[in-house]
């Protein structure tokens, strides 16, 4: 095999919870904080599910009054608040903690704290969101938050309040998310792997990680700025006192399209994983598929006012955005036809995972074909806000994402368990979700371009649109069919599934030389790599020269990542009072357990 022995060592473990809610509240191992992210995803998932349900059943027919305006408001704002923000993002970061480490052949992440921090901050930030449900004060002003519709003039209440300052706390716990994971994928490789040696998944993580830690930050400055407006009376987005709403548009939009290939890279690695084992041929091409993903987390910096064209930005702005949008499709075809030729001659098996996999390379494609119609300034003009422009939305994003995402679920489902899903089952939930999503989104197109305008909550029945609608709608509710089928594979598969080694799939990665799951340290022996298939290469084994055999450190269970988290909730919880100073209390907190957080023995 093309790794060897590097060095033996001795587990001299930390003292670890083994058991117990309280050794998940106060863990640190990569593996359990990569569980927790992907079960609070699937949560908010069949939320946002929910949600979207309600919406289909509310257009099924014209002038329906099943929801009224303002909870249909709420509804649309919640919805794509948290597929994207609450469900694709902490999906991939799910798979980032439990995989990336092990493909790297690391024993953890390089700051397990601030990993630990990093995802209660991010589930406090969505129970808060969620929380206003309960209040009655649920967002209302979209998921894009534009002004002046999210300012204090038209947005009164805590409504815009909860999205604002919920969302700013899921921002802060991106971009520990995104340090943590550039930092130990540049420093924590085995040895012998180097850049061009590791797996693609690992290198989309890498891209991902740049562009949380560069994109954020630009959304949080245009959430300060709104929080500034809606709690201190200042005007950075108001017209009457010399602000600008467009400014919130470039400020989003500069965030929302990096935003774009954060929540699709993901899942472009992920399949860039499945397809060479399930054609069992390395991938085609692996060299410019890393450049094509660095191109496109490069590029999609400067795409972003192609959102913007009904503006008035001048010939000038739409020539030079429209011709980017049109060469951002250059390094995506790379990728579909690169997967492509993967497939050609391969020896293909089409497992519930590969399934998936192909659904990608399908539905993304139409949704980056309609991507391209939307670079020209003309086109985009007339299918601006309309329905056409939500079909493309989820051809990219759920098409790519989500179906990438499920892809993911089942190829490394045995690694995480030890058991195979069921593929009956799995496939069932393909076929009911691949045909239901096309059932669902297809249509769209068409409802588009006969002009019915999206975040709309009713229609009159003169305009024809019913029977697409009603399709559109049924397609919905085949696809929360599949949902079901699909929590029942994996709740059943968790106890009674078919129990597997180390590499059921015969891939080629370092995650499947070890056993399944994997052990708390991960790599009792750190291996050595000579190729980027390292379980499929044979060669004769090379001895390590002799080195001493270290001690493997883990560090102990903590509980103050959550302390601290905690106190980034009651700071932003207490911004509701308006009152300046209260959230000092929160303030407070986060200070009190940062510094025991520095003085904790054991790290």
């Amino acid at each position: 095999m093309a790794i060897t022995k590097a060095r033996a060592a001795t587990v001299t473990a930390g003292p670890h919870a083994r058991g117990g809610i309280w050794s998940w509240i106060t863990t640190v191992d990569h593996k359990r904080i990569g569980i927790l992210y992907g079960t609070s995803a699937l949560v908010f998932f069949l939320v946002g599910g929910l949600e979207a349900l309600l919406i289909r059943a509310q257009l099924a027919r014209p002038e329906n009054g099943f929801v009224g305006p303002e909870t249909y408001n709420q509804l649309f704002t919640m919805h794509g608040t948290t597929m994207v923000f609450l469900v694709a993002m902490p999906a991939a970061v799910a798979f980032f903690n439990y995989i990336v480490p092990l493909q790297i052949g690391a024993r953890d992440v390089a700051f397990p704290r601030l990993n630990a921090l990093s995802y209660w901050v991010f589930l406090f930030g969505g129970l808060f969101m969620n929380s206003s449900f309960l209040l009655g004060q649920a967002p209302n002003g979209g998921w894009t938050g534009y002004v002046p519709l999210t300012g204090p003039r038209f947005a009164p209440g805590l409504h815009i309040d909860f999205w604002v300052l919920g969302l700013s706390m899921l921002g802060i716990s991106s971009i520990l998310g995104g340090v943590n994971f550039i930092t130990t994928i540049i420093n924590l490789r085995a040895p012998g792997m180097r850049l061009m040696r590791m797996p693609l998944f690992t290198w989309m993580t890498l891209v991902t990680s740049f562009l949380l830690v560069t994109a954020m930050p630009v959304i949080a400055v245009a959430l300060i700025l709104l929080i500034f407006d809606r709690f201190f009376g200042t005007s950075f987005y108001a017209p009457a006192g010399g602000g600008d709403p467009v400014l919130w548009q470039h400020l989003f939009w500069m965030f929302g399209h990096p935003e774009v290939y954060i929540l699709i890279l993901p899942a472009f690695g992920m399949v860039s994983e499945v397809i060479p084992t399930f054609s069992r041929k390395p991938l085609f091409g692996y060299a410019i598929m890393v450049y094509s993903g660095i191109l496109i987390g490069f590029i999609g910096w400067g795409v972003w006012s192609h959102h913007m064209f009904a503006t008035g930005l001048g010939p000038i702005a739409d020539a030079f955005f429209a011709i980017a949008t049109m060469i951002i499709a250059i390094p995506t075809g790379v990728k579909i036809f690169n997967w492509l030729a993967t497939m050609w001659g391969g020896s293909l098996r089409f497992s519930t995972a590969m399934l998936f996999a192909i659904g990608v390379i399908a539905s993304f494609t139409i949704g980056g074909i309609s991507g391209i119609m939307h670079s020209a300034a003309p086109a985009d003009l007339q299918q601006h806000d309309t329905y056409f422009v939500v079909a493309h939305f989820h051809y990219t994003i759920f098409g790519g994402t989500i179906l990438g995402t499920f892809a993911g679920i089942y190829y490394w489902f045995p690694k995480m368990t030890g058991r195979l899903l069921d593929e009956r089952l799995g496939k069932w939930h393909f076929w009911l979700m691949f045909l239901g999503f096309h059932l669902t989104f297809f249509p769209m197109h068409w409802i588009g371009l006969l002009g019915m305008p999206r975040r709309i909550f009713t229609y009159y029945d003169e305009l024809g649109l019913g029977s697409l609608n009603l399709l559109a709608t049924i397609g919905a509710f085949t696809q929360g069919v599949a949902v079901v089928l699909f929590l029942w594979n994996l709740l059943r598969s968790r106890r009674h599934g078919v129990v597997v080694g180390p590499n059921p799939w015969n891939a080629a990665t370092l995650e499947w030389s070890i056993p399944s799951p994997p052990p708390e340290y991960n790599f009792a022996v750190i291996p050595e790599v000579h190729s980027r298939e390292p379980l499929w290469e044979r060669r004769e084994a090379t001895p390590a020269p002799p080195a001493p055999e270290p001690a493997i450190h883990l560090p102990p269970p903590s509980h103050w990542p959550i302390v601290v988290a905690f106190g980034v909730l009651l700071t932003f919880g207490l911004f509701l009072a308006n009152v300046w100073w209260v959230p000092l209390g929160g303030v407070a907190l986060v200070a009190f357990g940062v510094m025991n957080w520095a003085f904790e023995p054991g790290h």
